[in-house]
């Protein structure tokens, strides 16, 4: 989603220092033209923000500022329309998150990748194996046609414990193959969960809610059953870190994601997007009935009153914004995300714990 007008806009002095300069006719000057216009509003975004020039920064900042990571976009544009600074520990969090993610991602495809080298293997074993039994068959029978002569029965016996002895050695091999696969089955098998779970509030993270929202859009088209779905974000979560710390903040995304799975109902898929966003999947739900269903949510949070069990010192009321969208009534899955977003941003300026239509 974009920013709001002016924001992701080049700062006064480059527009000053476009206006002043030639026009450019190559692409190649364009080309150049837009990277320095990008990293202008990079470097203007770090000064405003008063952040560290690290790579990690850089990398988000560039991100969202450059149109390649649209999520970032929209969690910075959020930010700031909830008038809560995009500090340090704010961007630290997005990075963690990701780098959860990729370090999950990538344990499973080199598990993914072992996994099929062992299968090649106990392959090429089998076929050794039926190709040596194969073989003694045919010694075997040539040797039958001896038995008649004074050796032949020696002979036969001999071949016979030569063939015993390469069958248990095939046996063995085939064995140690299938124990190894077994682990490396248990091993993917773990890999893969956790390359889809979040690991602070132990829901599905955003990995498997894009997978997850692709089936089930699928599967409504086909069947032409109603499919919604919903971004909520805590309101002021910045406050509950600064007070208590950023553990308690934690807590408290642990408690809500508690709340958004056990009051969600089997219907509803519910994963953590980023940061301290949730997103719900409500199948069989038109875009009315979702934000009903979400509402009384919000409404039994808002009426809990939470505590620091560290320090006994009250969180207070904790609520969340909402944005809620319906996925059928666009051919384009990626419209709903969008528009879902664009509510959420309505809700926050509308003076949020509430949940809007998009």
């Amino acid at each position: 989603m974009p920013f709001p007008a002016g924001y992701l806009s080049r700062s006064p002095r480059t527009r000053d220092a476009a206006a002043a300069s030639a026009p450019l006719a190559p692409a190649t000057s364009r080309a150049d033209a837009a990277r320095r216009d990008l990293l202008d509003r990079i470097a203007d975004f770090v000064t405003r923000h008063d952040l560290a020039m690290t790579a990690s920064n850089l990398a988000t900042i560039c991100g969202a500022l450059s149109g390649s990571h649209p999520e970032l976009a929209g969690a910075m544009m959020r930010r700031e329309a909830a008038g809560e600074p995009i500090d340090q520990a704010w961007l630290d969090s997005l990075a963690q998150l990701d780098v959860d993610t990729h370090a999950n991602v990538a344990a499973f495809e080199t598990l993914s990748d072992t996994l099929e080298y062992a299968i090649a293997r106990f392959a090429q074993t089998a076929r050794t194996a039926q190709t040596e039994t194969s073989d003694h068959r045919g010694a075997i029978d040539a040797q039958i046609a001896t038995l008649a002569g004074p050796d032949g029965l020696a002979q036969v016996l001999d071949l016979s414990r030569a063939m015993l002895v390469r069958i248990e050695q095939i046996e063995a091999a085939m064995a140690r193959s299938e124990a190894e696969m077994e682990r490396l089955r248990e091993s993917l098998a773990h890999a893969r969960s956790e390359a889809d779970v979040d690991h602070l509030t132990r829901l599905p993270n955003r990995r498997a809610f894009e997978r997850k929202l692709a089936a089930a859009a699928i599967e409504a088209r086909e069947t032409g059953a109603p499919l919604s779905l919903a971004f909520c974000d805590v309101d002021h979560f910045k406050q509950i870190n600064d007070r208590h710390g950023h553990a308690a903040g934690d807590r408290v995304l642990c408690a809500l994601a508690g709340s958004f799975a056990e009051a969600a109902g089997e219907h509803c898929f519910v994963a953590r997007h980023g940061g301290e966003e949730f997103v719900l999947l409500f199948r069989g739900l038109r875009k009315e009935a979702a934000r009903g269903r979400l509402d009384a949510i919000r409404r039994a949070q808002a009426a809990r009153q939470l505590m620091n069990r560290e320090t006994g010192q009250p969180f207070g009321k904790i609520t969340f914004s909402a944005g809620v969208a319906e996925v059928t009534e666009d051919p384009d899955t990626r419209s709903a995300l969008a528009r879902a977003d664009a509510a959420l941003y309505r809700a926050k300026q509308l003076g949020r714990n509430r949940v809007e239509l998009g």
